[in-house]
Protein backbone atom coordinates (compact mmCIF):
# COMPACT_ATOMS: atom_id res chain seq x y z
CA UNK A 1 0.00 0.00 0.00
CA UNK A 2 1.43 3.27 -0.98
CA UNK A 3 1.24 6.20 1.35
CA UNK A 4 -0.15 9.94 0.46
CA UNK A 5 2.21 12.73 0.06
CA UNK A 6 1.54 14.08 3.51
CA UNK A 7 -0.53 12.68 6.35
CA UNK A 8 -1.74 14.72 9.35
CA UNK A 9 -2.96 14.27 12.86
CA UNK A 10 -6.74 14.43 11.11
CA UNK A 11 -6.16 11.85 8.21
CA UNK A 12 -5.34 9.83 11.89
CA UNK A 13 -9.18 10.83 13.40
CA UNK A 14 -8.41 13.28 15.22
CA UNK A 15 -9.28 17.13 14.49
CA UNK A 16 -7.69 19.50 16.21
CA UNK A 17 -9.80 22.57 14.88
CA UNK A 18 -12.59 20.44 15.99
CA UNK A 19 -11.37 21.09 19.75
CA UNK A 20 -11.12 24.45 19.35
CA UNK A 21 -14.43 24.97 18.42
CA UNK A 22 -15.15 23.40 21.64
CA UNK A 23 -12.92 25.25 23.84
CA UNK A 24 -14.47 28.06 21.89
CA UNK A 25 -18.15 27.22 22.59
CA UNK A 26 -18.12 25.87 26.37
CA UNK A 27 -15.72 29.45 27.79
CA UNK A 28 -19.62 31.23 27.95
CA UNK A 29 -20.85 28.77 30.16
CA UNK A 30 -17.62 28.25 32.38
CA UNK A 31 -17.27 32.19 32.80
CA UNK A 32 -20.61 31.90 34.33
CA UNK A 33 -19.33 29.56 37.34
CA UNK A 34 -16.61 32.00 38.22
CA UNK A 35 -15.38 32.45 41.40
CA UNK A 36 -13.20 35.35 43.20
CA UNK A 37 -10.75 33.30 44.23
CA UNK A 38 -9.87 32.00 40.59
CA UNK A 39 -7.02 33.84 39.23
CA UNK A 40 -6.75 31.60 35.71
CA UNK A 41 -9.55 29.39 34.28
CA UNK A 42 -10.20 27.61 30.23
CA UNK A 43 -7.34 27.66 28.28
CA UNK A 44 -4.34 27.81 30.05
CA UNK A 45 -1.87 24.62 30.71
CA UNK A 46 -3.38 24.77 34.60
CA UNK A 47 -6.08 26.58 36.32
CA UNK A 48 -5.07 29.07 39.41
CA UNK A 49 -7.46 28.79 42.42
CA UNK A 50 -6.05 30.79 45.91
CA UNK A 51 -7.58 30.03 48.60
CA UNK A 52 -9.96 32.78 50.26
CA UNK A 53 -8.53 34.71 53.73
CA UNK A 54 -11.83 33.74 55.36
CA UNK A 55 -10.15 30.49 56.70
CA UNK A 56 -7.93 30.70 59.42
CA UNK A 57 -6.95 26.80 59.08
CA UNK A 58 -7.74 25.90 55.36
CA UNK A 59 -7.99 22.49 54.74
CA UNK A 60 -8.65 20.86 51.35
CA UNK A 61 -10.87 18.24 50.27
CA UNK A 62 -10.35 16.51 46.69
CA UNK A 63 -13.09 14.07 45.23
CA UNK A 64 -13.17 12.28 41.79
CA UNK A 65 -16.02 10.27 40.29
CA UNK A 66 -17.90 9.08 37.12
CA UNK A 67 -21.15 8.80 35.93
CA UNK A 68 -20.76 5.09 35.39
CA UNK A 69 -23.23 3.33 32.86
CA UNK A 70 -25.81 5.48 33.20
CA UNK A 71 -23.88 7.01 30.06
CA UNK A 72 -25.11 4.04 27.90
CA UNK A 73 -28.79 5.06 28.16
CA UNK A 74 -27.96 8.72 27.45
CA UNK A 75 -26.13 7.47 23.84
CA UNK A 76 -29.92 5.33 23.29
CA UNK A 77 -31.74 8.37 24.01
CA UNK A 78 -29.55 10.61 22.59
CA UNK A 79 -29.55 12.61 25.95
CA UNK A 80 -26.92 14.50 26.92
CA UNK A 81 -28.17 17.55 28.62
CA UNK A 82 -27.54 16.56 32.47
CA UNK A 83 -25.33 13.80 32.16
CA UNK A 84 -22.80 16.77 32.81
CA UNK A 85 -25.13 17.69 36.59
CA UNK A 86 -24.49 14.03 37.57
CA UNK A 87 -20.68 14.67 37.06
CA UNK A 88 -20.51 17.16 38.94
CA UNK A 89 -22.93 15.85 41.70
CA UNK A 90 -21.62 12.74 42.21
CA UNK A 91 -17.83 14.69 43.36
CA UNK A 92 -18.96 17.76 44.77
CA UNK A 93 -21.76 15.94 47.30
CA UNK A 94 -18.80 13.86 48.22
CA UNK A 95 -16.64 16.02 49.52
CA UNK A 96 -19.46 18.34 50.88
CA UNK A 97 -20.16 15.21 53.62
CA UNK A 98 -17.07 16.52 55.34
CA UNK A 99 -18.41 19.98 55.45
CA UNK A 100 -16.21 21.32 52.43
CA UNK A 101 -17.35 24.28 50.33
CA UNK A 102 -16.54 23.14 47.03
CA UNK A 103 -14.00 25.63 45.31
CA UNK A 104 -13.19 24.09 41.49
CA UNK A 105 -13.84 21.21 39.20
CA UNK A 106 -12.16 20.16 36.16
CA UNK A 107 -13.56 17.41 33.96
CA UNK A 108 -12.11 14.80 31.22
CA UNK A 109 -14.24 13.94 28.17
CA UNK A 110 -12.91 11.20 26.09
CA UNK A 111 -14.00 9.89 22.96
CA UNK A 112 -13.13 8.53 19.69
CA UNK A 113 -14.31 10.84 17.57
CA UNK A 114 -15.17 14.41 18.65
CA UNK A 115 -19.18 15.63 17.81
CA UNK A 116 -18.74 19.26 18.63
CA UNK A 117 -22.38 19.71 19.32
CA UNK A 118 -22.39 16.44 21.38
CA UNK A 119 -19.76 17.39 23.70
CA UNK A 120 -20.77 20.93 24.03
CA UNK A 121 -24.08 19.63 25.11
CA UNK A 122 -22.57 17.37 28.20
CA UNK A 123 -20.37 20.56 29.31
CA UNK A 124 -23.19 22.76 29.50
CA UNK A 125 -24.52 20.15 31.87
CA UNK A 126 -21.11 20.14 33.86
CA UNK A 127 -21.01 24.05 34.08
CA UNK A 128 -25.01 23.91 35.10
CA UNK A 129 -23.95 21.65 38.00
CA UNK A 130 -21.29 23.67 38.75
CA UNK A 131 -23.29 26.85 39.04
CA UNK A 132 -25.64 24.45 41.62
CA UNK A 133 -22.53 23.93 43.29
CA UNK A 134 -21.33 27.21 43.26
CA UNK A 135 -17.68 25.69 42.02
CA UNK A 136 -16.21 27.44 39.29
CA UNK A 137 -15.46 25.18 36.31
CA UNK A 138 -11.67 26.20 35.71
CA UNK A 139 -10.59 23.24 33.18
CA UNK A 140 -10.70 19.85 32.11
CA UNK A 141 -9.28 17.69 29.04
CA UNK A 142 -11.11 16.89 25.84
CA UNK A 143 -9.54 13.48 25.15
CA UNK A 144 -10.06 12.24 20.75
CA UNK A 145 -8.58 8.81 20.82
CA UNK A 146 -9.17 6.81 17.56
CA UNK A 147 -10.39 3.24 18.11
CA UNK A 148 -11.03 3.64 21.58
CA UNK A 149 -14.27 4.34 21.65
CA UNK A 150 -17.66 2.85 19.49
CA UNK A 151 -18.73 5.46 17.31
CA UNK A 152 -21.34 7.91 19.32
CA UNK A 153 -19.74 7.01 22.66
CA UNK A 154 -17.84 8.81 25.42
CA UNK A 155 -16.81 8.71 28.89
CA UNK A 156 -16.87 11.39 31.57
CA UNK A 157 -14.55 11.90 34.96
CA UNK A 158 -15.00 14.79 36.95
CA UNK A 159 -12.40 16.15 39.91
CA UNK A 160 -13.64 18.63 42.56
CA UNK A 161 -11.63 19.99 45.17
CA UNK A 162 -13.09 22.01 47.78
CA UNK A 163 -11.79 23.90 51.41
CA UNK A 164 -13.13 23.51 55.13
CA UNK A 165 -11.75 25.35 58.30
CA UNK A 166 -9.49 22.49 60.11
CA UNK A 167 -11.88 22.77 63.66
CA UNK A 168 -14.83 22.50 61.28
CA UNK A 169 -14.48 19.25 59.64
CA UNK A 170 -17.52 16.99 59.93
CA UNK A 171 -15.53 13.55 61.00
CA UNK A 172 -19.26 11.61 62.40
CA UNK A 173 -16.92 10.92 65.60
CA UNK A 174 -18.80 12.69 68.20
CA UNK A 175 -22.19 10.39 66.41
CA UNK A 176 -24.17 8.52 69.76
CA UNK A 177 -27.20 6.60 70.68
CA UNK A 178 -30.56 8.72 70.50
CA UNK A 179 -29.08 10.88 68.00
CA UNK A 180 -31.64 11.30 64.67
CA UNK A 181 -31.27 10.57 60.87
CA UNK A 182 -32.57 13.00 58.57
CA UNK A 183 -32.90 11.55 54.93
CA UNK A 184 -33.15 14.55 51.66
CA UNK A 185 -35.15 13.61 48.83
CA UNK A 186 -33.00 12.40 45.85
CA UNK A 187 -34.07 12.82 42.19
CA UNK A 188 -34.56 9.27 41.43
CA UNK A 189 -31.28 6.96 40.90
CA UNK A 190 -28.96 9.59 40.16
CA UNK A 191 -26.25 8.23 39.01
CA UNK A 192 -25.98 4.53 41.16
CA UNK A 193 -27.15 1.39 40.11
CA UNK A 194 -27.41 2.31 36.19
CA UNK A 195 -26.01 -1.51 35.23
CA UNK A 196 -28.92 -3.26 36.61
CA UNK A 197 -31.44 -0.66 34.89
CA UNK A 198 -30.07 -1.31 32.07
CA UNK A 199 -30.79 -5.41 32.80
CA UNK A 200 -34.18 -4.74 33.67
CA UNK A 201 -34.88 -2.59 30.57
CA UNK A 202 -32.84 -4.97 28.19
CA UNK A 203 -35.21 -8.26 30.09
CA UNK A 204 -38.68 -6.09 29.94
CA UNK A 205 -38.18 -4.15 26.59
CA UNK A 206 -40.21 -1.04 28.30
CA UNK A 207 -41.76 1.73 25.97
CA UNK A 208 -39.30 4.33 27.13
CA UNK A 209 -41.13 7.16 26.00
CA UNK A 210 -44.10 6.51 27.65
CA UNK A 211 -46.23 8.73 30.25
CA UNK A 212 -45.05 7.32 33.14
CA UNK A 213 -45.09 9.80 36.45
CA UNK A 214 -47.55 12.38 35.37
CA UNK A 215 -46.40 14.36 32.74
CA UNK A 216 -42.60 12.72 32.91
CA UNK A 217 -41.87 9.54 30.61
CA UNK A 218 -40.22 6.58 31.82
CA UNK A 219 -36.72 7.68 30.23
CA UNK A 220 -37.29 11.51 32.37
CA UNK A 221 -37.28 9.30 35.41
CA UNK A 222 -34.29 7.52 34.54
CA UNK A 223 -32.42 10.14 33.27
CA UNK A 224 -33.09 13.13 36.24
CA UNK A 225 -29.60 14.55 36.80
CA UNK A 226 -27.96 13.82 40.46
CA UNK A 227 -29.61 16.17 43.16
CA UNK A 228 -26.64 18.80 44.25
CA UNK A 229 -27.05 19.25 48.08
CA UNK A 230 -24.30 21.61 48.41
CA UNK A 231 -25.94 24.99 48.65
CA UNK A 232 -28.44 24.19 51.66
CA UNK A 233 -26.12 22.02 53.12
CA UNK A 234 -23.58 24.99 53.74
CA UNK A 235 -26.38 27.26 54.87
CA UNK A 236 -27.78 24.71 57.12
CA UNK A 237 -23.86 24.06 58.53
CA UNK A 238 -23.94 27.93 59.07
CA UNK A 239 -27.24 27.16 61.28
CA UNK A 240 -26.85 23.68 62.63
CA UNK A 241 -24.47 21.97 64.33
CA UNK A 242 -24.19 18.42 62.26
CA UNK A 243 -22.45 15.23 63.05
CA UNK A 244 -22.38 13.45 60.46
CA UNK A 245 -23.45 13.29 56.91
CA UNK A 246 -23.42 10.36 53.96
CA UNK A 247 -23.96 10.52 50.78
CA UNK A 248 -26.14 8.01 49.24
CA UNK A 249 -24.24 6.45 45.90
CA UNK A 250 -22.72 3.30 44.91
CA UNK A 251 -23.92 0.77 47.60
CA UNK A 252 -27.10 2.44 48.73
CA UNK A 253 -28.38 3.25 52.33
CA UNK A 254 -26.64 0.19 53.53
CA UNK A 255 -23.54 0.45 52.48
CA UNK A 256 -22.80 4.22 52.56
CA UNK A 257 -24.61 5.01 55.80
CA UNK A 258 -21.87 2.93 58.05
CA UNK A 259 -18.63 5.02 56.34
CA UNK A 260 -19.63 8.13 58.81
CA UNK A 261 -20.72 5.69 61.61
CA UNK A 262 -18.08 4.93 65.16
CA UNK A 263 -17.72 1.30 65.88
CA UNK A 264 -20.14 1.13 68.65
CA UNK A 265 -23.41 2.18 67.23
CA UNK A 266 -25.74 1.36 64.79
CA UNK A 267 -28.50 3.33 62.44
CA UNK A 268 -31.69 1.99 62.64
CA UNK A 269 -34.14 3.19 59.44
CA UNK A 270 -37.66 3.32 59.26
CA UNK A 271 -38.23 2.34 55.24
CA UNK A 272 -41.79 3.61 55.42
CA UNK A 273 -41.17 6.92 57.08
CA UNK A 274 -40.23 8.83 53.31
CA UNK A 275 -41.90 8.69 50.32
CA UNK A 276 -40.07 6.08 47.77
CA UNK A 277 -40.45 7.70 43.89
CA UNK A 278 -42.43 5.62 41.83
CA UNK A 279 -39.16 4.74 39.70
CA UNK A 280 -37.82 2.56 42.46
CA UNK A 281 -40.87 0.35 42.93
CA UNK A 282 -41.08 -0.16 39.25
CA UNK A 283 -37.31 -0.93 39.33
CA UNK A 284 -38.54 -3.87 42.13
CA UNK A 285 -41.22 -4.89 40.28
CA UNK A 286 -40.16 -5.07 37.16
CA UNK A 287 -36.13 -7.00 38.09
CA UNK A 288 -38.67 -8.86 40.76
CA UNK A 289 -35.11 -7.25 42.77
CA UNK A 290 -35.18 -8.24 46.81
CA UNK A 291 -36.07 -5.14 48.96
CA UNK A 292 -32.57 -5.51 50.33
CA UNK A 293 -30.91 -5.78 47.62
CA UNK A 294 -33.12 -2.57 46.41
CA UNK A 295 -31.52 -0.98 49.43
CA UNK A 296 -27.68 -2.40 48.37
CA UNK A 297 -27.72 -1.20 44.72
CA UNK A 298 -29.96 2.68 44.70
CA UNK A 299 -30.49 5.74 46.69
CA UNK A 300 -34.41 4.26 46.89
CA UNK A 301 -35.62 8.22 47.25
CA UNK A 302 -32.80 9.53 50.08
CA UNK A 303 -30.02 11.05 48.28
CA UNK A 304 -28.35 12.65 51.22
CA UNK A 305 -27.91 11.34 55.13
CA UNK A 306 -28.03 13.83 58.22
CA UNK A 307 -27.66 12.97 61.99
CA UNK A 308 -27.54 15.62 64.29
CA UNK A 309 -29.06 15.71 67.76
CA UNK A 310 -33.39 15.11 67.77
CA UNK A 311 -33.29 18.79 69.73
CA UNK A 312 -32.46 20.24 66.50
CA UNK A 313 -34.14 17.62 63.76
CA UNK A 314 -37.49 19.99 63.84
CA UNK A 315 -35.84 23.13 62.89
CA UNK A 316 -33.20 21.11 60.17
CA UNK A 317 -36.23 20.23 58.17
CA UNK A 318 -37.76 23.71 58.07
CA UNK A 319 -34.50 25.01 57.05
CA UNK A 320 -34.53 22.76 54.31
CA UNK A 321 -37.53 23.46 53.34
CA UNK A 322 -36.80 26.80 52.87
CA UNK A 323 -34.03 25.87 50.63
CA UNK A 324 -36.71 23.74 48.37
CA UNK A 325 -35.33 20.39 49.89
CA UNK A 326 -37.69 17.69 51.24
CA UNK A 327 -36.52 15.93 54.19
CA UNK A 328 -37.94 13.14 56.43
CA UNK A 329 -36.96 12.03 59.98
CA UNK A 330 -35.89 8.26 58.74
CA UNK A 331 -34.54 6.50 61.28
CA UNK A 332 -32.53 6.60 64.71
CA UNK A 333 -28.75 6.13 66.34
CA UNK A 334 -28.87 2.96 68.62
CA UNK A 335 -26.24 0.99 70.21
CA UNK A 336 -23.98 -1.55 68.86
CA UNK A 337 -24.38 -4.49 70.72
CA UNK A 338 -22.56 -7.45 68.50
CA UNK A 339 -20.95 -7.38 65.01
CA UNK A 340 -24.56 -6.84 63.63
CA UNK A 341 -24.27 -4.40 60.38
CA UNK A 342 -24.26 -0.78 61.07
CA UNK A 343 -27.20 0.04 58.92
CA UNK A 344 -30.77 -1.67 59.19
CA UNK A 345 -33.85 -0.82 57.24
CA UNK A 346 -37.08 -2.11 58.79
Amino acid sequence: MSLPNTLSYRDAGVDIAAGDRLVENIKPFAKRTMRPEVLSGIGGFGGLVEISKKYREPVLVSGTDGVGTKLKLAFELNRHDTVGIDLVGMSVNDILVQGAEPLFFLDYFACGKLDVDTATEVIKGIAAGCEQAGCALIGGETAEMPDMYPAGEYDLAGFAVGVVEKSNIITGEDIRPGDIVLGLASNGAHSNGYSLVRKIIALMQPDLHAKFDGERTLADCLMAPTRIYVKPLLALMQNLPIKGMAHITGGGLLENVPRILPPDVTAVLDGLAWQTPRIFKWLREQGNVEQQEMYRTFNCGIGMVIIMNPNHATEAVAQLASFGETAWCIGTIQPRTGDEKQTRIG
